[in-house]
């Protein structure tokens, strides 16, 4: 359903070691928000929801809610770093566009 950069891996895993408390994974979901409708969104999982799906990459687990999941079947997770900015890259063949700002997307 979703694919995950080994770019993308390797910061969830400097990301979850960074913490006092290794959480499970990360949750991968959408909320509404944003001037296009939609945006992602990424948490640390602390308490498994059993309605989520499980993804788990090179031992990192990625969880998503159904709700999100119909959002996000084909996104691809990467991780970018530039000399301006850095941060979770999302190409989702879902989104039909995206606001100027690129915070947010609709379907």
């Amino acid at each position: 359903m979703i694919t995950v950069t080994h770019s993308a891996v390797n910061q969830i895993k400097k990301m979850m070691t960074s913490r006092s408390n290794t959480p499970h994974g990360v949750k991968l979901g959408i909320n509404t928000k944003g001037c296009s409708g939609l945006s992602y969104t990424l948490e640390y999982v602390d308490d498994v929801d059993t309605n989520d799906e499980v993804f788990e990459f090179d031992n990192i687990k990625i969880f998503v809610d159904p709700k999100s999941s119909l959002f996000l079947i084909g996104t691809q997770m990467d991780y970018v770093e530039g000399e301006l900015e850095s941060g979770f890259r999302f190409v989702n063949p879902n989104e039909k566009g995206r606001c100027g700002c690129g915070e947010s997307f609709h379907v």
